[in-house]
C-alpha cells in the first residue's frame, strides 16, 4: 500500500475513534496525516470513498481474513456457525470505536451511512454463508427460510446488541460470546 494512503487511512481511523463522530472532516484527516487536503484528494475521490476504505483498512490491519479462516474451512454447517460467531464476537471489541462513530453519524452523514452499510453487508454475507452451510447439512430449522434465518443471525450479531450487553449491562466478553453462540444455535438449529 502507498505510504501516503496508509497515513491517511490511519489518521481517519484514529480520528473516528477519538473525535466526536460528526466532527471528523476531510481537512482534519489531512492535517492528522500531515498532508494537504488537495493531496488527500489524489488518493480518495470523496469522503464516502475514504470512509469505506478506512473501514476496510481496519479489517485488513486486524487481519479479518485470518480470523474468518476457521469459519470458511469448516467441515460442517454447525462448525461454520460456531466459528463465525466466535470470530465476530472476538472482533467486536476491537472495532467498536469506529462502529459507534459510523452508527452515530449515519443518520445525518450520507458518507458514514455508505461506509457502515458496506461493512454490515460484509457481515451479512458471512451470515448467509453460515446459514447456507446449515441448510446444506440439513441442520437449519425446517420452518425457517434461509433468507429469514440469515436476517435473524445478522441482527443477533449486531454491534448495538454487543454494546447493550457488555457496556450497558456489564457482561464480561466471555459471557457475551457464550450467549451469542447459544442464541444462534437455539435460533437456527433443528433439534
Amino acid at each position: 500500500m502507498n505510504p501516503t494512503r496508509r497515513k491517511i487511512l490511519t489518521a481517519a481511523w484514529a480520528l473516528l475513534e477519538a473525535e466526536e463522530p460528526g466532527k471528523v472532516r476531510l481537512g482534519d484527516i489531512a492535517k492528522q496525516a500531515g498532508i494537504s487536503r488537495q493531496a488527500l484528494y489524489l488518493h480518495f475521490a470523496n469522503r464516502a470513498e475514504l470512509l469505506v476504505e478506512t473501514a476496510r483498512f481496519i479489517d485488513l490491519e486486524k487481519d479479518v481474513d485470518q480470523r474468518l479462516e476457521a469459519s470458511r474451512k469448516a467441515a460442517s454447517g454447525r462448525e461454520r456457525l460456531r466459528a463465525y460467531c466466535a470470530a465476530w464476537a472476538g472482533y467486536l471489541p476491537e472495532i467498536q470505536g469506529v462502529g459507534r462513530a459510523f452508527m452515530a453519524m449515519q443518520h445525518s452523514d450520507e458518507d458514514a451511512r455508505i461506509a457502515w452499510a458496506d461493512r454490515m453487508s460484509a457481515l451479512r454475507e458471512g451470515c448467509v454463508a453460515a446459514v447456507d452451510a446449515l441448510a446444506s447439512d440439513g441442520h437449519l430449522r425446517k420452518d425457517l427460510p434461509p433468507q429469514q434465518a440469515s436476517d435473524m443471525l445478522w441482527t443477533l450479531m449486531s454491534l448495538p446488541n454487543w454494546l447493550q450487553l457488555t457496556q450497558q449491562c456489564g457482561w464480561p466478553q466471555a459471557r457475551y460470546e457464550d450467549w451469542l453462540l447459544d442464541s444462534a444455535e437455539r435460533l437456527l438449529l433443528q433439534d
